[in-house]
């Protein structure tokens, strides 16, 4: 039985074919008018040329008269006989031009039915490729227009497939260019070719080489991997072991480190053999290392042009034809997304979800939303991108809302060294942690002291602003560090760089760092090192993180007060400590944890949820306590993650919490939470979610989280 949709759907087309059928048949009832015509006029001819106008003379008289009448009636034959002549060849030239409309008829009649059953088929091609929501490609439709009137006018465009039909088109601007979503079907199509790939982990880094060792760039970052190659070999093999890791698919990621790109100015890179700072070619050296010995398909990207030729883009018109990676991950960092931006506009988007930016000191959920930021006054160069708060990508695990990635810490941690290290005799001499005289001035007194105990070793540049004392190495590669601090007993903070790696270098040589206290703590509210940083985290001293490792490794101490450094240093020098490192930080724990940051991590969709809830631990805190010191106090982590598993009344009364009012708003940072008459608020923006905020008249509701101990990225139930 047909409904009334199929009956109109069937009257359509039948409307659509009688249509269709009155134009042939006009056309054909045109084409017979002409050729009759034609015949007509080979008739006409046929006549002409056999008939004869002249007739036969008549006798000839003598009279002049006749003679007179004769010679004017012979003058009008012969102009007769031109102009039949002029009729005869203008037949012939209309005769001419009629067979070529004729033949021009037929074959626009010819063209018109072609186009007519392409018509059909394209709608019906056209019907199996619906547009998919255009949310975040606002140049979308019109590229559309553009290309289903100009597609015929590069070659090239056809070469990728395009023909005219609307499916041919999306698929070239989502799938060569990046203007359009890719269609659900093709997205599963390149999903099934993706998973057919699997991620092995590598026992060499000889593959990697090659794209790392001719580029001034990764220079530094090369020379750091190599001189790691047999640690992260064994690392891989040693998880392997002892994790499943069969399981996972091999990704294209694309890195592009923005900040040691030449476009950016800050010549990192070059300055990382005079001196210059080197965390981020730390993290970046070992996050190239890991990718590589997971078995990924890695793409390094140095510059615009290597970004344009990686996103396949061509100015100068579509793009060359090259096997383009379906691209899964994009690690880079804030001035990499900038130029991201600059190179694709608006079509950014597109790879919004993928990106991973590596954000040394963090960016808190309220600088990173553009509007929220720009209401509050927030708005800096670093912040405003709205993306998820987890996609930044930390140094140190200071900030729960964004992503620990840390780095290695480049070590020897075998019973082999252990031994080597304890039949090693220390000398009483200390090291000092500072590559520049800048960072000694002021610091005189302080020196003066451990001077008195130890005998003082640096490694400056130049040695103008430091005393006299000081044995001073100039600047040295990782390995003479390594031995310096072999040597050492004591590394002796000056209270700048901040949370830098080389305390924990210290710690893994089994040499005690002493930790410059900062006080009052420093941020972005009253500092300048750390203005237009994007978050008002307080740095309480030189390392937080190995402050919290504490004694005997770690000696914190207000470096302006005697009695406190002189306390420290005697302790010190009485004591002989074991080399320590946090598995977080050794190769082996990077491997794990990025490892799973790859295979579970996922801002593209909502697919799955990680880490799992079996992990959730809720926790009230006191009015004025933020998440993140709440989950603190009972030994968990806060994991933003599980907020909108709090986010109604529903969820709040499973927690012992009974809602008497309640509402959603956007107004704060601290929701969920609720008040002394149990009325509760909601977050209607999951971007404002945050572990670090806090409220003196609400009390907040935590999603806290177990980890693995020196693991603090992973729950338990995550590896």
């Amino acid at each position: 039985m047909q409904n009334s949709s199929d009956q109109d759907d069937i009257e359509m087309l039948g409307n659509n074919k009688l249509k269709r059928h009155d134009k042939v048949w006009m056309e054909k009832c045109r084409t017979e008018g002409m050729k009759r015509f034609v015949k007509f006029v080979d008739d006409l001819l046929d006549i002409l040329e056999s008939s004869n106008y002249s007739s036969p003379s008549p006798p000839p008289r003598d009279y002049k008269e006749e003679l007179q009448v004769v010679q004017l009636k012979m003058k009008e034959e012969r102009e007769r006989g031109k102009m039949k002549d002029e009729v005869i060849k203008q037949l012939h030239s209309d005769k001419l031009q009629l067979q070529q409309q004729v033949a021009h008829l037929k074959e626009l009649q010819k063209l018109q039915v072609e186009k007519e059953e392409n018509k059909d088929s394209q709608t019906t091609e056209d019907g199996n490729c619906p547009l998919p929501p255009m949310d975040g490609f606002p140049q979308c439709e019109g590229k559309l227009k553009w290309m289903k009137e100009m597609w015929k006018t590069d070659p090239c465009y056809g070469s990728y497939g395009v023909n005219g039909s609307l499916c041919s088109i999306i698929i070239y601007l989502s799938e060569i260019e990046s203007w359009c979503p890719v269609l659900p079907a093709q997205k599963k199509s390149l999903e099934d070719i993706s998973r057919s790939d699997q991620a092995v982990v590598r026992t060499s880094l000889e593959g990697l080489y090659p794209s790392l060792k001719n580029r001034v760039q990764f220079r530094w970052i090369y020379q750091r991997i190599q001189s790691m190659d047999e640690i992260w070999v064994e690392a891989g093999r040693s998880l392997s072991a002892k994790n499943n890791l069969t399981e996972r698919k091999a990704k294209h990621i694309l890195v592009h480190p923005g900040a040691l790109t030449n476009e950016s100015g800050f010549r990192i890179a070059d300055r990382a053999f005079s001196g210059g700072p080197l965390g981020e070619l730390v993290q970046w050296s070992d996050l190239i290392a890991t990718l590589h010995i997971l078995g990924h398909h890695l793409h390094l990207s140095a510059s615009i042009p290597d970004l344009n030729k990686f996103l396949g883009i061509n100015k100068e018109g579509c793009p060359s034809r090259q096997s383009r990676p379906n691209t899964k991950l994009i690690y880079t960092d804030i001035i990499g997304l900038r130029q991201f931006q600059k190179v694709l506009q608006k079509s950014w988007i597109k790879y919004k979800c993928m990106m991973r930016l590596l954000d040394s000191f963090g960016t808190e959920p309220d600088f990173n939303h553009a509007v929220w930021a720009q209401k509050q006054k927030l708005k800096n160069p670093y912040g405003g991108f709205s993306l998820t708060p987890a996609q930044f990508y930390t140094l140190f695990p200071h900030t729960p809302d964004n992503t620990f990635l840390g780095f290695v810490v480049q070590h020897q941690m075998s019973s082999e060294f252990t031994e080597q290290l304890r039949s090693t005799e220390r000398r009483n001499q200390a090291l000092v942690y500072g590559k520049r005289g800048l960072f000694w001035e002021g610091k005189e007194a302080y020196l003066d002291i451990i001077h008195k105990h130890l005998e003082i070793h640096g490694t400056v540049k130049n040695r103008t602003k430091i005393p006299s004392y000081v044995k001073n190495h100039g600047i040295v590669n990782g390995t003479e560090v390594q031995t310096l601090l072999r040597q050492s007993k004591v590394f002796v903070g000056l209270s700048f760089p901040y949370e830098g790696p080389a305390p924990l270098e210290a710690l893994a040589n089994g040499c005690a760092f002493l930790n410059p206290r900062l006080h009052p703590p420093l941020s972005s509210l009253n500092s300048e090192f750390f203005k237009g940083k994007p978050n008002i985290r307080e740095v309480t001293s030189q390392n937080p993180y190995v402050e919290a490792i504490g004694e005997p490794y770690v000696w914190t101490v207000d470096m302006f007060n005697e009695t406190e450094v002189e306390k420290a240093l005697t302790a010190i020098l009485n004591q002989s400590i074991e080399p320590y490192l946090p598995y977080e930080f050794t190769c082996e724990g990077m491997l794990q944890r990025l490892s799973v940051l790859i295979e579970k991590q996922d801002f593209c969709s909502s697919a799955g949820r990680w880490p799992p809830l079996s992990a959730l631990q809720v926790v009230k805190a006191e009015p004025g306590v933020s998440c993140k010191q709440t989950c603190q106090r009972v030994g968990r982590i806060c994991e933003p993650a599980f907020f909108p598993q709090l986010n109604s009344v529903k969820d709040l009364a499973e927690h012992g919490v009974d809602c008497q009012t309640s509402e959603v708003s956007n107004s704060s940072l601290v929701f969920p939470a609720y008040n002394g008459t149990k009325h509760c608020l909601f977050q209607s923006d999951p971007l404002l979610f945050s572990c670090v905020r806090s409220n003196q008249s609400l009390i907040r509701i935590c999603p806290c989280r177990d980890y693995i101990k020196d693991q603090i990225a992973l729950c338990k139930a995550c590896v």
